[in-house]
Formats: C-alpha cells, sequence, structure tokens
C-alpha cells in the first residue's frame, strides 16, 4: 500500500505564471501538487477541502492593475471567502510568494492580527527605486518565529523580480509584528547582517521585512521566490562555487517546501 501524500493547490490563472516551479518544488519535497485555474474553483469543480496546503503563486495576476494581487484577492474574497476561512481555521499551510504574498496581505491572511482575517493591514507598494528589480539576495531568518515554513534556516539566499515589493505598515502594526516575531525574513548582506541600504535592502521595506507569517505559523508569504532555487544551478554564481569545491545537491529554496510538507505529513493527513 503506497504512503498517502500531501495534497497540494497551486492556483493558476489571470497572468500568473510560476506554476511550474511551485508544483515542481513541492512535488520534489514529496507532496502530490496540483495545479488548478482560478476558475475551476470559482465553478465548484474543485475545492479547496481535498487539500492541505494552499499556493499563491509568483506572476502578474490581472496585470497588476489596481495595484498587485488586487483583483485577484478580491475574485477569492468574494466568491470563496467562507472556503477559504474554513481551510485557514482547520489549521491547514498556505504560502504565498512575491504575487501571492500581495495577495494575501490584500485578503488579510497575514500577518491577521488578532486573528481578523478579511482585513488588510500591510501592504506591498512600488520599490523606492521606482523600478522592476530583477536580483539574488540574502534573507536573515528570526530563529523566534513560530512559522512552520523556516524551520531551520538561518540565512538563505533567493531571487527577487518585483516592482512591487516594499513592505509597508502603520507604525503600529509594525511594532506589533516585531514583537510577536511575526516578521520571519528580513533583508541582510552575506553574513546575516540586516541593513536598511540599497541593494541589501532591494525595495525599501519597513524594518527590512522581506517575508511575515500570521500567528499560528501557518501562513506564510515572501516576496523572493524559493520555488526558483531549487537546483545550486540555478544561481548565478554556481560555476565559482564548484570551483570552491563540491556543489550541494539541492538548491537553498527546497527547505522551505519540505518543512511544510514534512509538517502537513505528520498533522494534517
Amino acid at each position: 500500500m503506497s504512503e498517502k501524500k500531501v495534497k497540494v493547490l497551486v492556483i493558476t490563472g489571470f497572468g500568473l505564471n510560476c506554476e511550474k516551479e511551485t508544483v515542481a518544488a513541492f512535488n520534489y519535497a514529496g507532496a502530490d501538487a496540483e495545479q488548478i485555474h482560478l476558475n475551476d474553483l470559482l465553478k465548484n469543480e474543485r475545492s479547496l477541502e481535498e487539500f492541505q496546503i494552499l499556493a499563491f503563486i509568483g506572476g502578474f495576476s490581472f496585470g497588476d492593475h489596481l495595484g498587485s494581487g488586487t483583483v485577484f484577492a478580491n475574485k477569492i474574497k468574494f466568491n470563496l471567502r467562507d472556503d477559504l476561512k474554513k481551510f485557514v481555521d482547520a489549521g491547514k499551510l498556505v504560502i504565498g510568494i512575491c504575487n501571492g504574498f500581495q495577495t494575501i496581505t490584500r485578503l488579510g491572511l497575514a500577518p491577521a492580527l488578532n486573528g481578523e482575517i478579511f482585513t488588510q493591514q500591510v501592504a506591498l507598494d512600488h520599490n523606492d527605486s521606482g523600478v522592476f528589480r530583477d536580483d539574488w539576495i540574502t534573507l536573515k531568518a528570526n530563529k523566534k518565529s513560530n512559522c512552520i515554513f523556516t524551520k531551520n534556516i538561518d540565512t538563505i539566499r533567493m531571487p527577487i523580480r518585483h516592482g512591487e515589493g516594499k513592505f509597508i505598515a502603520e507604525q503600529s502594526i509594525l511594532d506589533e509584528i516585531s514583537e510577536k516575531n511575526l516578521d520571519v525574513f528580513k533583508y541582510s548582506d552575506e553574513d546575516g547582517n540586516i541593513l536598511s541600504e540599497f541593494p541589501v535592502n532591494p525595495n525599501g521595506s519597513k524594518n527590512n521585512i522581506a517575508g511575515i507569517c500570521n500567528e499560528t505559523g501557518r501562513v506564510f508569504g515572501l516576496m523572493p521566490h524559493p520555488e526558483a532555487f531549487l537546483s545550486p544551478f540555478n544561481a548565478p554564481d554556481w560555476q565559482r562555487e564548484q570551483l570552491k569545491g563540491e556543489l550541494p545537491k539541492e538548491g537553498e529554496g527546497v527547505i522551505i517546501f519540505k518543512n511544510a510538507v514534512e509538517f502537513a505529513k505528520d498533522n494534517l493527513i
């Protein structure tokens, strides 16, 4: 009898374009990931109940009209609100990457302070540079965070590619995020020093925040792309690293998906 696998829903459609990498990431981590068009969910042809992990992926949903992630979030909020609340209340896992991070903040899934979902508390604004930024950055993990996805991470490299990645919120919200250790990832230099200067902080994010979770640690959003670093050969400097010695078996982004799948396997199926 084959072992039951964690089922992952990767929502696609309307300008999103990272579905194949995200599916590959979860499948590599041992899950059974499936890409499903948003319309199939809206028509009730498929259901969130089938899955233990939900992934909001990167891309340019609805061309970022009215603000990145806004239209996509509203489609979900006004059609799948009850299903999504039930999914989150059941303790299942949600990850939002880049445009997906923008979407879950619009939905109010994170940080969801005091359990208030569907109320937007933070946002991702235009980069301070005023241009789209495509680069590789380093993140420092908050060891006090209870985020499921970032367990056993100290520093991690990932690519970014966004024009609206500046994390902003009212000061009181920023303070509460910090006090509750919901600021999961911060932009840092290669040694893990958290610096606000460009290009270490590539977009001008407040408090250098690159990723946050909700208070349960089960809903997580970040601007960088872990699904784009599954192989060491994804990195722009892999040849230089190879000259130093043997390359690692996998890219640094893999651990985020493995953490999620292992947790879901132990707790949700």
